[in-house]
Formats: C-alpha cells, sequence, structure tokens
C-alpha cells in the first residue's frame, strides 16, 4: 500500500496519506532487531533458567506482533478517540497499579506486576502515555474554559501516581513520569519560577530517595565509587562493548549472553555491541532519535495546545526510557531495570511502547481542523454544501 490513489477517499487511504509513515519506517527497523536479538539473546538465557530454548523467542513474536497491530489501530484514531482512550486507560492503569500494591507479584523487594495466564503485566507501564495525554488535555481545556481547575487536577493525578509507585517502589518509572510531567507543564508555558521551583523538589526528592531506599542508595554508591559492591553485570556488559568492537564479532558469536541472566531484556543493547559492534549500536540510537525529533518538529507547524503538550510528553517519555536502557548499560548512568522500547524482551513494555507511538501518530497525522479531531474530507464536505 506504498501508493494510494488521490481518488481514493476511504478511511483507511485517507490515514495513509496523512499519518507519519517515516517514523512508521522507522519502528519497523526497531522491532525487527528486536526479532534479531531475541533470536541472538534469548535461548541461552531461556537454557538457564530450565526453559524451551524458543520460550522467550516465540512470545517476543507474539508481543511484537500485537505491539504492531496496536500501534496501527491506535494511529488511525481521532483526536476525541485519543482523549477517551487515554481517560480510560489511564484509569485502569491506575487502579490496576493500586493493585499490585494487595495482589502483585514480588520481584527482588518490589510489587509491580499482576501474574496473568500467559504473561505478567506491569499496569504502571501504560500509566506514561495515558497520564500524558489527560494532562495535555486538562491543561487545554484550562485555556479554553476560565474557570477549568486543569493544573490542579494534572497536580493531583501526579501525586496519586506519585504515592503509588514510591509505595511499590519503583523509583525509575516514577522519575520517567515525574520528567514527562515536567516537560509539559514547560511546554504548556508555566511560569519559569514555578517550573524551577519543580526542579528543585525533582532534586530534593532524588536526594529523598538515595536516603529513603537502600537499592537506590546502593546503585548510586556502585556508579559514583567503582570499588563498592558488586559490578559484575555492568563490568560484564562494557566488556561485550570492547570484544565487539566497530563492527562486532557477528551473529551468534558473542558471550555476554551466556554470563548475565537479563542479558534478552535489561542489557539486550550489550548483545547488540558485542555481536554487530559500535556502528550498529550507533544506527540503533539514531533510530531512536530519528523518532523522537520527528515527532518534535511536526509540532512547530501545530496550533493546538492539546496536540503540542501531548506529543511532547509521549515524545519525552519515549526517549527517556531508550536513554536509560543504554545509558545504564555503558555505566553513564546508574543501572535502572528498564527495556530499551521493542527491542527488549516483555510484554508489557512492547504494548505499552505500541500505545505510546500509536498515540503520537494519531496526534500528528496531518489534519485540517485538527482541534476538533474531524477528518479532512469531513471538513470539505461541510464547506462544499455550505
Amino acid at each position: 500500500m506504498a501508493v494510494v490513489s488521490r481518488a481514493d477517499n476511504s478511511k483507511l487511504a485517507r490515514w495513509w496519506r496523512n499519518v507519519d509513515r517515516p517514523t512508521i519506517a522507522a519502528v519497523g527497523v526497531l522491532i525487527s532487531f528486536g526479532y534479531i536479538l531475541m533470536l541472538a539473546a534469548s535461548p541461552a538465557v531461556a537454557t538457564r533458567i530450565g526453559a524451551s530454548r524458543d520460550m522467550f523467542i516465540l512470545k517476543q513474536v507474539i508481543f511484537l506482533s500485537l505491539a504492531g497491530l496496536v500501534m496501527l489501530g491506535v494511529s488511525m484514531l481521532s483526536l476525541n478517540a485519543i482523549k477517551k482512550l487515554a481517560i480510560v486507560g489511564g484509569a485502569l492503569a491506575l487502579a490496576a497499579t493500586a493493585m499490585t500494591l494487595v495482589h502483585g507479584m514480588e520481584i527482588k523487594g518490589a510489587r509491580r506486576w499482576i501474574a496473568l495466564p500467559l504473561m505478567s503485566v506491569q499496569p504502571s507501564e501504560f500509566l506514561k502515555p495515558c497520564f500524558a495525554v489527560v494532562t495535555a488535555w486538562l491543561l487545554a481545556e484550562r485555556r479554553k474554559r476560565r474557570m477549568f481547575p486543569g493544573l490542579p487536577l494534572a497536580i493531583v493525578g501526579f501525586g496519586v501516581i506519585l504515592v503509588l509507585l514510591k509505595s511499590q517502589p519503583d523509583i525509575g518509572m516514577l522519575s520517567v513520569i515525574t520528567m514527562v510531567f515536567m516537560t509539559q507543564l514547560f511546554v504548556d508555558g508555566l511560569n519559569l519560577v514555578l517550573v524551577a521551583g519543580g526542579v528543585a523538589a525533582m532534586i530534593g526528592a532524588f536526594f529523598g530517595a538515595y536516603v529513603i531506599f537502600p537499592h537506590v542508595r546502593s546503585r548510586v554508591e556502585r556508579f559514583l565509587h567503582p570499588n563498592v559492591g558488586d559490578h559484575y553485570q555492568i563490568d560484564t556488559a562494557l566488556r561485550a562493548f570492547g570484544n565487539g568492537g566497530l563492527t562486532g564479532r557477528g551473529p551468534g558469536e558473542g558471550r555476554v549472553k551466556d554470563l548475565l541472566p537479563d542479558a534478552h531484556a535489561d542489557f539486550v543493547f550489550a548483545v547488540a555491541g558485542e555481536e554487530y559492534g559500535m556502528l550498529v549500536c550507533l544506527f540503533i540510537i539514531a533510530v531512536f532519535l530519528f523518532i523522537v525529533v520527528r515527532s518534535v518538529l511536526k509540532l512547530m507547524r501545530e496550533d493546538d495546545p492539546f496536540v503540542i503538550v501531548a506529543t511532547a510528553g509521549l515524545a519525552t517519555g519515549f526517549g527517556l526510557q531508550a536513554f536509560i536502557n543504554m545509558g545504564s548499560t555503558l555505566h553513564l548512568i546508574p543501572t535502572k531495570g528498564m527495556t530499551l522500547p521493542f527491542i527488549s524482551y516483555g510484554g508489557s513494555s512492547a504494548l505499552s511502547i505500541a500505545l505510546t507511538i500509536g498515540m503520537m501518530l494519531a496526534l500528528t497525522r496531518h489534519r485540517i481542523g485538527s482541534a476538533s479531531g474531524q477528518e479532512p474530507s469531513f471538513i470539505m464536505q461541510k464547506t462544499v454544501s455550505a
């Protein structure tokens, strides 16, 4: 469907003409790398835990296939439908996140997952895109209706999320959502003094997390002091990049996947570095940058505050997640268990990132009268009939 006739006025044809096809192609590249690196990394991990060698591969094929369908399906929605999806999805994700505190699976001292028959779900993953869109809607509504308490409601919503994620605890996810929220407030035009106050409060919260949570303190101290604590995973990952060099050792020739328990998830970037080299790693980074920068640049011609603030938040969350995964693997920041979008193993991650990109595509889709969420052909028909 690379070429669609201008005479074709079907909903699918209009979507294809107006959607950001280069971003879809970039996501396809990331999903392709996800398949390739899962073939490389997951058999060794599965064998080590006594499972079938193909278990992770088969699951990831299903996850990424569903993710692609979710992304394309959501990208076809109107602006009003995106708002409704974010409100309903955010409410469900918030309730499920609260449920993890009572019925969640405890892994490494944290309750972040709900066990389902075929997979475990991390509800907070879906809070990121839904909260970004709901926040943008609240901030946009206060511009339309003077008495609408959009900002106080957004702050209350953020406060509820803060309490829930602190209780799990999931400081990494909370940090990402906080950065998304602060970015949206800044883009919306919040007074710079208040923005500076928010940044100061965020820095103070990081110091508080360092004091309160032992696992946060341990990770920070291991990052700052190479001689303190266990550095096995980071040292192994860094050696993998060194062994890979410029062009890599070749497909299937890497050794890091045999040594790291999370080689298919948190440290999949190290597998890419060892087997395919620095050039491929730089290409992966460039693809992530392309998606984020292109989404932001498309806002330069946008005049709908809701679209601008929502897309800025979604792009920030997507870019931050990629940076945290790659940065921690390269020891540029303290380690944090966060997946690399579309490449690391994980159903919750793949579907939530697909929801994020689908919303971004829907919001930035070329349309006339974007504030109403109506399709161009419908506007034209009304104009002609008038």
